[in-house]
């Protein structure tokens, strides 16, 4: 059981250092108070802001761990990075159509759904991270 909980115990914190390190590349481009939402309210499409305020009112350990925004093929997107590398990240439309999960997930390689997300997505724009974080 000690072995278990140990194994586990490494599990997350090499998780939690991967996903820490992404997003302070993202965050180091924007210097936002904690809980703060960096665009103006006119620049986030509604229903983006409405999944941030979703978000802000989950449990710490389930929010994610910050929403940025992108350029990707000639439009805004926004991509939502989970608690942990067993989620799926996901990528949203301005439209909140979910387009795909380009990482995250057991594997780490998202749902396969957008596989030149990460060398095509340009112009980071932390727009949320949650209070704490």
């Amino acid at each position: 059981m000690i072995k278990i909980l140990l194994v586990l115990g490494t599990f997350l914190l090499s998780c939690e250092s991967s996903k820490t390190a992404q997003n302070n590349a993202v965050a180091d481009s924007v210097s936002l108070s904690k809980g703060e939402v960096a665009a103006s309210k006119d620049s986030v499409p509604p229903c983006i802001r409405a999944k941030i305020d979703s978000f802000a009112r989950l449990q710490p350990h389930e929010q994610p761990q910050s929403v940025v925004e992108y350029q990707y093929k000639g439009k805004k997107v926004y991509y939502v990075a989970m608690p942990c590398c067993d989620f799926f990240n996901n990528v949203y439309d301005a439209d909140c159509k979910l387009l795909g999960s380009p990482d995250g997930g057991f594997t780490g390689r998202g749902d396969g759904s957008l596989p030149g997300f990460s060398k095509e997505a340009t112009g980071a724009k932390l727009i949320w991270k949650p209070k704490g974080k």
